[in-house]
C-alpha cells in the first residue's frame, strides 16, 4: 500500500495531464513554459481525458488532516517529493529525492531511480499541469 502511494504520488507530481483548457490571465504562458519551475508545489488535483473531457478529482493520496503531497523544484536542478503518509503515524513527511531537467514542453524526473518524461500542459506564477505517456494528469498549486 505505501509502494503503491508513492507510486501515484510520483505519477501525479511528475507528469499527470492533459491539454489545459485554462483562458484565465494569470501570466498562462500558452505552452512556451518558460517561466522556472523552482519552488514548491502542492498537488490539487489529478485524472485523465474521457471521452474528449478531461476529468479531474482531488488527490486520493492527499490524506484528511495532513499538508498536500508535493514536489519541490530547486534552481541545482534537484527536485523533493513530499509524501504525508498515515500508516504508522498521522501525517508523517517521507520524502524522495532526485533531479529534473525541463526542455521546452518536456520535464524529465529521476527520483529514487525511476525515470519519467511528462509533458508540461501549463505553466504560469501559480499552476503546473502535467500529462505523463499514460495520459494521466496531475495539477499543482504554487505553494
Amino acid at each position: 500500500m505505501k509502494t503503491q502511494k508513492v507510486i501515484l504520488v510520483l505519477a501525479i507530481s511528475l507528469g499527470i495531464l492533459s491539454t489545459s483548457c485554462n483562458n484565465d490571465s494569470d501570466n498562462n504562458n500558452n505552452g512556451n513554459n518558460t517561466l522556472p519551475l523552482e519552488g514548491k508545489w502542492n498537488a490539487t488535483k489529478v485524472g485523465t481525458i474521457v471521452a474528449g473531457q478531461e476529468i479531474l478529482i482531488d488527490p486520493p493520496q492527499n490524506e484528511d488532516g495532513c499538508q498536500k503531497d508535493y514536489l519541490e523544484f530547486y534552481a541545482d536542478n534537484s527536485v523533493t517529493a513530499g509524501d504525508y503518509d498515515s500508516s504508522d503515524s498521522p501525517c508523517v513527511l517521507q520524502t524522495a529525492t532526485g533531479t529534473y531537467t525541463k526542455s521546452g514542453n518536456t520535464l524529465t524526473t529521476v527520483i529514487d531511480g525511476t525515470n519519467r518524461t511528462e509533458t508540461i500542459l501549463n505553466l504560469t506564477d501559480t499552476q503546473l499541469k502535467l500529462k505523463d505517456e499514460s495520459g494521466a494528469i496531475a495539477v499543482f498549486t504554487k505553494a
